[in-house]
């Protein structure tokens, strides 16, 4: 009997099933957003307020200075440059003014003055804000080079200064006016203060021409001028003048005189000034002082140009 041996069995491992990763959906990214800012604190505002009107105070003095000594010269320059155009142009037309009555402000005369090189164009009137352009003439007073003592004011130290060397002149100099009626040359006949004898009287016919501007004494006297100065220089011969011209002047027109009208426009010129200062000191909250300042010095140097003028016209007319 054959004994048969069966095949070994064969046992098949299954693999073992794998777990499925569960992929949790990510969660979507927050946007950040920026907390505003909140309001700054009682000292950072006061900070700024301070900080924001010494700022303002020291750009409108220095300004103010500056002006007076420096830039204001720039602006009598241009003043100057376009009086000549215009009193040029009536002279040709033959409608420069001879008086008596001329309007303030308007040329009148073309002063040329060669022992201290100036040649300036000479305005109608002689307040304080009308010698901003220039030499003013005294309107109760003949033209220059018309018959009779002609009274020119002038500035010494600001706005250009163009009566400043006025006591550099001697007895003998030349001065040379030329106005609607012709040229006329004087003869520098004494330079006099307060105190000194008067000139003599004008002969019959003639004209005499009388520079008054101011002086000062010491150190400071250059920017601080105190006292009067008068050049007085004759011509032989005037041209005719007309009747008419006022008897007086005001007060304001008279040497070392201001204009106390001009304070209410001081006023407003200070308002506007303070309401700059407060925008400033509202933008620096939201925007950096840098940019503030860019942005409003222009505007508050305006503010300054003008508010020089106004201060101006309260000071003496003369300095």
């Amino acid at each position: 009997m054959t004994a048969t041996l069966d095949p070994p069995e064969t046992t098949t491992q299954q693999p073992a099933p794998q777990r499925r990763r569960i992929r949790r959906p990510r969660r979507p990214a927050r946007a950040h957003t920026p907390r505003p800012p909140g309001p700054q604190s009682g000292s950072d505002t006061a900070s700024a307020v301070l900080s924001s009107a010494f700022t303002m105070i020291a750009i409108v003095c220095l300004w103010i200075v500056g002006q007076m000594l420096f830039f204001g010269a720039v602006s009598q320059n241009r003043d100057q440059d376009l009086l000549y155009s215009q009193f040029r142009t009536e002279l040709a037309e033959l409608t420069a003014p001879i008086g008596p009555v001329v309007p303030v402000g308007d040329p009148v005369a073309l002063l040329t003055i060669p022992g201290i090189g100036l040649q300036q164009v000479v305005v109608e009137g002689t307040a304080s804000g009308d010698l901003l352009a220039g030499p003013g003439h005294r309107r109760d007073t003949p033209l220059p080079g018309q018959v009779g003592t002609s009274v020119l004011y002038g500035r010494a130290t600001t706005y250009g200064g163009p009566f400043g060397h006025l006591t550099e002149l001697s007895p003998g100099d030349e001065i040379e006016v030329v106005g609607a009626q012709g040229r006329k040359v004087f003869t520098v006949a004494d330079v006099r203060r307060a105190g000194d004898p008067l000139p003599q009287p004008l002969a019959e016919g003639a004209a005499r021409l009388t520079l008054v501007t101011a002086e000062g004494s010491g150190r400071l006297g250059a920017i601080t001028p105190d006292s009067v100065v008068y050049v007085d220089a004759d011509a032989k011969k005037g041209f005719p003048a007309p009747s008419g011209r006022p008897a007086a002047v005001p007060e304001s027109e008279k040497a070392m005189a201001n204009e106390p009208g001009a304070v209410p426009l001081l006023a407003l010129c200070l308002a506007l000034l303070l309401a700059a200062t407060l925008g400033v000191v509202a933008a620096r909250q939201r925007w950096s002082a840098v940019l503030v300042w860019v942005v409003a010095a222009p505007l508050v140097i305006a503010l300054a140009w003008a508010s020089t003028d106004v201060v101006m016209r309260l000071l003496p007319n003369l300095i």
